[in-house]
């Protein structure tokens, strides 16, 4: 199962980029449509104006992407997200020039 460190951001019941945020290692399906992130099972979603994926137990929903060397990763605020203790060596090796793991040719 593919494994990458991502940006993840909760945007239910919260203002545009408010809702709380992490780094962390996500586990993704052999078809990317379904993402594993601290116990959660994630869906790909359409139709949702913030997210792009949802929570199937919660349906709660998400912004999972990659994330920035600039920091750069809420689309309108600024709030630093947490970085999961397990995620931390390779998130600064990252923000050092690294390329992140399972991204080496891009």
């Amino acid at each position: 199962m593919p494994q990458r460190i991502m940006y993840v951001q909760l945007k239910t019941g919260y203002d545009t980029d408010r809702g709380p945020s992490w780094i962390a290692w996500v586990r993704f399906s052999k078809s990317w449509q379904t993402a594993y992130f601290q116990g959660r099972t994630l869906r790909r979603g359409s139709g949702m104006i913030d997210a792009n994926f949802y929570d199937e137990a919660t349906r709660e929903e998400f912004w999972v992407s990659g994330p920035k060397r600039d920091r750069s990763d809420g689309r309108y605020g600024r709030t630093a997200p947490d970085i999961e203790a397990d995620a931390r060596e390779a998130y600064e090796a990252f923000l050092q020039g690294a390329p992140l793991p399972g991204r080496e040719q891009g």
